[in-house]
């Protein structure tokens, strides 16, 4: 037997459908907004340093206002620690709990320091023993562990040799941490071509590739190819270069390529050496 009140109050009627529409429009509206909304900040677990706590980024701002100020618009301004009552940890994240540095007035340097100044002391007044000198990518690699992986490459920019640092290509306190980006396509290729200046042109006739990047072609941190390649051999170029086989021959922009293909890479075989661009050759033959 059906219980009528049971059936009446389980049937919504007209009020209840329109009221139920009037309830979900707008959740649904802020559903939208939220997920189009952009995260400003990342939650980081930061190490612990014995004697030291974190005090945030605020603190910094006492003495080293010029770096506070630009350092609003960095990347690594958007890490906060993690736990109930978080700080803006974004130059401790990497200078480590700056108490003792604050407290002291900055006589006693920051955990991760990389300039001159007097070491922290230990816990009988013994001097802390001071940095390697490759602290700066020591502090990088807590965070950036697939980094580190790369310079372990066969084919790597020399940092692990002290030939260069982290910074000289990413700016830690302004700015986005990659160079270039947005509209400003061709910024990026400024860290690149400070060290490579011999790549920067202009050319009468330009490898459309540069317009994209260096990193479009070549790996930034390291590779198993020569020259940082992504890829070997002509492979990289085919990544662009429309290739169709007719007849059994392969044909690469319009041009019989079946032999070409086989005496080696596109560029080491003679055909297309001037791979940035060409002052005097359109198909970037020299």
């Amino acid at each position: 037997m059906i219980n009528r009140n049971f059936r009446k109050f389980a049937t919504p009627g007209p009020v209840s459908a329109r009221a139920l529409a009037l309830v979900a429009g707008p959740l649904a509206l802020l559903l939208l907004v939220i997920s189009c909304g952009t995260v400003t900040r990342s939650v980081v677990v930061l190490p612990d340093v014995p004697g030291a706590k974190y005090i945030g980024s605020k603190e910094c701002e006492q003495c080293h206002d010029k770096i506070y100020r630009d350092f609003a618009t960095a990347d690594h301004a958007r890490l906060i620690a993690y736990g109930t009552n978080a700080l803006s940890a974004g130059c401790e994240s990497c200078h480590g709990p700056c108490s003792l540095h604050s407290d002291s007035g900055g006589e006693v340097l920051p955990p991760f320091s990389f300039t001159s100044g007097r070491p922290g002391s230990g816990s009988f007044g013994a001097r802390v023993i001071a940095p390697p000198p490759r602290a700066t990518e020591t502090v990088c690699y807590q965070c950036h562990a697939d980094v580190r992986g790369q310079f372990s490459l066969p084919i790597h920019h020399p940092v692990t040799e002290d030939k260069l640092s982290c910074v000289a290509c990413h700016s830690p306190h302004q700015g986005s941490i990659n160079v270039g980006g947005g509209t400003s396509l061709l910024s990026e290729n400024e860290a690149c071509i400070r060290c490579h200046p011999a790549q920067r042109g202009p050319y009468v006739f330009e490898h459309e590739a540069m317009r994209e990047g260096c990193t479009s072609c070549h790996q930034p941190h390291g590779s198993v190819n020569a020259k940082l390649l992504s890829v070997r051999n002509a492979n990289l170029c085919l990544k662009c270069h429309f290739q169709q086989s007719t007849g059994g021959r392969l044909f690469i922009g319009g041009t019989d390529h079946t032999l070409r293909v086989q005496q080696g890479t596109c560029w080491t075989a003679g055909c297309h050496e001037a791979v940035h661009g060409s002052r005097v050759s359109p198909s970037l033959r020299f």
